[in-house]
């Protein structure tokens, strides 16, 4: 099977900050059926788990002292070139570029409203591998007070485009699709065709949502399930909160804040049947 590759400016990995690693690892396990290697070198400070799903890269799981989160990374082909890019752009260098071993080389910044992001230059790790799937990584969406905003610092520093297809704000990074029907989805229109997706679906790599009130600004990750009314009985068995339900024309949604804090969406995909 062909690795999944991912051009500069699309999302291509996602990790969680957990200040109890194995916990973690027991409440997506049993949630999402994924298995751990840990990758984290003998002697090093903390550990990192790469968590896996039928034996495909799927998402990280990081010791952190300081709170728990799910970060969002942007591809990048270049991590130096590209904070300079950034940060004239208008975002913060909350940590420089650094290598993670053989892996690749990331940064973490802050966008102009205080939303935090990663870039990742990919080595040996070249993002996720298994996606849109149950139980895998399905699309970050950019929680924004300010969506105009947002967007336009976005669309600066990474090229997106934002159409606006009537159910939401959806983001396009130009020649994604093209990118995917060159490498591991050679019927990306059709599929998309045959449930009368929106114009410019091969591209999208994100969504644009507003902050509800008293929501902080933040980068949200949801994972596709095949049954959502399944997940949430899982996830409150494994000691998570169920913070809301609800139904849009595409999906049947539950938002979820794991046992340390952490907040994700589990979606189940229901397209329209006509």
């Amino acid at each position: 099977m062909n690795q999944r590759t991912y051009p500069q400016g699309v999302p291509c990995w996602i990790d969680t900050e957990q200040p109890d690693v194995n916990a973690a690892a027991d409440f997506y396990g049993g949630l999402f059926g994924w298995t751990f290697e840990d990758v984290m070198p003998p002697g090093e400070p903390g550990r990192y788990l790469i968590a896996k799903l039928d034996g495909r890269d799927v998402a990280g799981i990081a010791s952190s002292a300081e709170g728990t989160a799910w970060n969002t990374y942007i591809a990048v082909d270049d991590a130096d070139a590209a904070v300079r890019r950034l940060v004239t752009a208008g975002a913060k260098v909350l940590a420089p570029p650094a290598d993670a071993g053989e892996g690749g080389r990331g940064a973490l910044l802050a966008d102009p409203e205080g939303v935090k992001f990663r870039i990742w230059q990919p080595k040996r790790r070249l993002g996720a591998q298994a996606v849109n799937q149950p139980g895998a990584w399905n699309f970050s969406d950019l929680h924004t007070a300010d969506p105009s905003g947002g967007i336009a610092f976005y669309e600066d520093a990474f090229g997106w485009q934002v159409d606006d297809v009537g159910f939401g704000l959806m983001v396009r990074r130009p020649g994604y699709g093209d990118h995917l029907e060159a490498t591991i989805y050679p019927d990306i229109r059709t599929q998309h065709a045959e449930i009368a997706a929106p114009p410019g679906f091969d591209d999208a790599i994100a969504w644009v949502v507003a902050t509800d009130a008293g929501e902080p600004p933040h980068w949200h990750v949801t994972f596709a399930v095949a049954d959502r009314d399944q997940a949430v009985a899982d996830a409150i068995r494994l000691g998570a909160e169920i913070l809301r339900q609800y139904d849009t024309g595409w999906t049947r949604e539950a938002l979820i804040r794991d046992p340390q804090g952490a907040t994700f969406s589990a979606s189940e995909f229901t397209p329209p049947t006509e």
